[in-house]
């Protein structure tokens, strides 16, 4: 069982707020974590249609019972519950409920309507790589090809079966939840060209083409992926800059082991020879400096740069007055070359770049704030 660097920040949460919500994607270890946190607390999974029919008897008396703290997971299958939370919590903010769910969409639609100001919310991504803690011992393309599911590094079980069973219960339960998609194969084909494409930019126009739906229908399809923690969209940076950039963000997967099963990859050694390796590499990076976020209770504040003169910056951290500039690089031997475009980047904003770093797969490291480099597992 892994250590969550989220759970001392839930807990704090908890002494301020009556409601911390925890959403997260499906198996990302939500239930473990505020099982940990909230060890004395009460536990209902709204999943359950028993357990829903019992608490609509008489909910808000359900919830005044528990007054040692309850822990409510997959909240949004219920939601007449948080109107019902609205009254409880505010006739005593004493009383502590913990609120998880896999779709993000539908837990803040319901929170947006009844809960706002009451609640504290919190996300909760699969395993970081400081998280695993051996990851050092383990090779780059084990990582890239497994993912971070705990299910995977805590329980042993193969990725492909963890992967399997995953997409099968998302496609079933999740995104039947969010909207109505009447050809569900059409979907999953979409879902898989969406792997195909990880660190590129999205242009819905080529999906839609490939597919053969409307492009209204994969900017639909694509907003599930994102609400249900699948995808996520890496924006274009823009500051102050007068120069021609591209508009159109960049897609990556919260977790390079579904993108391998959605690809096909059967092992690492698939991933080492894959023509999609470093886009899978980039990913991995970019999704973990994500989840450092998320786990320190900050919004996410990651962009990248690129201009239509082809000069690219794969990762920037704005950081209000200063950015911070990231190459992403697969290689395993550094080379000065790397550092083309940081150079350009710092020539254009100047003092406002704070750092400048390669990140790459290499073990030979410098760390200096201009023009550094340095192994991945070590970005912090």
């Amino acid at each position: 069982m892994y250590k969550r660097v989220l759970e001392r920040y839930l807990q704090s949460l908890s002494k301020s707020f009556p409601i911390v919500s925890v959403t997260g994607p499906r198996q990302s270890g939500k239930t473990t974590l505020c099982s940990m946190a909230f060890d004395g607390f009460d536990y209902v999974n709204l999943e359950d249609e028993e357990s829903r029919a019992i608490i609509r008897q008489d909910t808000k008396s359900y919830l005044r019972e528990h007054s040692n703290g309850l822990i409510i997971d997959e909240a949004h299958y219920m939601p007449e519950l948080f109107s019902a939370l609205q009254v409880v919590s505010d006739e005593d903010d004493s009383r502590k409920y913990i609120l998880s769910g896999s779709s993000n969409w539908l837990m803040m639609h319901n929170i947006s309507q009844s809960l706002a100001g009451r609640v504290a919310l919190t996300r909760l991504l699969p395993l970081s790589i400081d998280e695993i803690g051996s990851a050092d011992a383990i090779s780059t393309d084990e990582l890239i090809y497994n993912g971070f599911y705990p299910a995977i590094w805590g329980k042993g079980r193969p990725a492909r079966v963890v992967y399997d069973s995953y997409f099968s219960t998302y496609i079933q339960r999740d995104v039947r939840q969010i909207i109505n998609i009447k050809d569900m194969e059409l979907f999953r084909k979409f879902v898989r060209l969406c792997a195909t494409r990880v660190g590129n930019e999205f242009i819905a126009s080529n999906l839609a083409n490939e597919v053969g739906v409307s492009v209204k229908t994969i900017q639909g399809w694509v907003s599930v992926l994102e609400a249900s923690y699948v995808v996520f969209m890496l924006q274009p940076y823009y500051g102050n800059l007068n120069k021609r950039l591209t508009k159109t963000p960049k897609l990556y997967f919260y977790d390079t082991g579904l993108a391998c099963y959605l690809l096909g990859v059967r092992d690492a050694n698939d991933v080492a020879n894959s023509p999609l390796r470093g886009a899978l590499f980039e990913n991995m990076v970019v999704a973990d400096r994500i989840k450092a976020r998320y786990n320190a209770g900050l919004d996410n504040n990651l962009f990248f740069y690129r201009d239509k003169s082809k000069h690219e910056v794969d990762l920037l951290m704005d950081e209000g007055t200063t950015v911070r500039a990231y190459e992403i690089k697969s290689a395993t031997a550094f080379h000065t070359d790397f550092f083309s475009d940081l150079n350009y980047f710092r020539n254009l904003l100047g003092d406002s770049v704070s750092l400048t770093q390669v990140v790459y797969d290499g073990q030979e490291e410098w760390f200096k704030p201009d023009n550094g480099f340095l192994n991945f597992r070590h970005l912090q």
